[in-house]
């Protein structure tokens, strides 16, 4: 111990000085450099043409906005010209579609990507990963005309059914239907948010189904190992491994697809038959969506209408941003989500 007054040698100074913990500094190279700038950039780039975007519908739609106020979210009319306009209706609408499109598209997707990374042989795997990526591909015209020309006539007898046995549950209602009569007309069940929503389901499973096939093949293959050393069964080591690790891709794929149900327009509008007011009932014909009916009026829109038009884009871009920001933040909690 070191007496008051007494100095230290120039030894016992460098001894101590070693002692102290060094700033360690890492030069990360003129390549990291210019990658982290042009990453940095890119998302960069990426916020402003969204603020832009945001931006510049919230300038055009501002003149119909300013003039309909809170009303704009309770009106159910479309009317600009005449002072009654408003997204009540078309929103709904809108909710309705992507919300039956998410219930078929998730559970086919889930056993699609399930089968495709966990049971299927090797050269099959590599076929099917590739029929779902091309289906992912096809463009939504061709879906669209599929389902107006084929497959809503091929439902009519199942919505019928359905009506005809669930008609007690409000949902399921179809108003001016007579299951009592053989020979009533199927006109009722046409253009509907059934047909709409399946084939916007069949546009959307591909996606979903590609980003859970990714995560649920990113499982620890340790704990894989684990599971089948403790005596588990393919599909115990699937609930106690897989599923587990891969809910944020699961999460994500579902959201990913609900924003992509939720903007579709070219097949929605080839197939629904746009009614004006709030039609809960899913089986029944006449139904809308926002897309669809800015794709409906924008030939023949005035000025003004074209305003109410960005209006209502402008509510679709932020429900969009909205679902995108609580996938993001459900996967960041998510282990999958946390690992990338």
């Amino acid at each position: 111990m070191m007496r008051t007054g007494e100095r230290t040698s120039p030894a016992e100074a460098a001894g101590a000085a070693s002692d102290a913990p060094r700033r360690l500094h890492a030069d990360p190279g003129i390549p990291d450099r210019v990658f982290r700038t042009v990453a940095r950039g890119g998302g960069g780039l990426v916020l402003a043409v969204m603020l832009l975007v945001g931006g510049f519908l919230l300038f055009r739609a501002w003149q119909a906005l300013e003039r309909a106020g809170w009303s704009f979210l309770t009106t159910e009319a479309w009317e600009p010209d005449a002072g009654r306009f408003g997204i009540a209706a078309v929103l709904i609408g809108t909710i309705l579609i992507a919300l039956t499109a998410i219930v078929v598209a998730v559970p086919l997707a889930l056993g699609s990507a399930l089968y495709i990374s966990e049971y299927a042989p090797p050269g099959l795997r590599r076929t099917l990963v590739s029929v779902v990526d091309l289906m992912a591909a096809v463009p939504s015209v061709v879906y669209g005309l599929w389902g107006l020309f084929f497959f809503e006539g091929a439902i009519l007898p199942t919505a019928r059914w359905i009506a005809t046995y669930l008609g007690w549950i409000p949902l399921f209602a179809v108003d001016g239907a007579d299951p009592s009569d053989p020979l009533a007309p199927e006109t009722v069940y046409t253009s509907s948010t059934l047909v709409a929503g399946i084939v916007v389901a069949l546009m959307v499973a591909p996606i979903i189904c590609s980003i859970m096939r990714e995560v649920f093949s990113q499982a620890p293959a340790g704990e894989r190992e684990g599971a089948y050393a403790l005596g588990a069964t393919r599909w115990g080591m699937i609930r106690s491994v897989v599923l587990p690790f891969g809910k944020g891709g699961m999460i994500g794929g579902t959201m990913l697809g609900l924003g992509r149900a939720l903007g579709e327009t070219i097949a929605v509008y080839l197939i629904i038959s746009p009614v004006f007011e709030i039609q809960w009932h899913v089986l029944q014909n006449g139904a809308s969506s926002v897309s669809a009916l800015i794709a409906l009026r924008y030939g023949e829109s005035s000025a003004f209408g074209m305003s109410a038009l960005m209006a209502a884009g402008l509510a679709l871009f932020l429900m969009t941003l909205v679902v995108n920001f609580a996938a993001s933040s459900f996967v960041a909690r998510s282990r999958s989500g946390a690992s990338t």
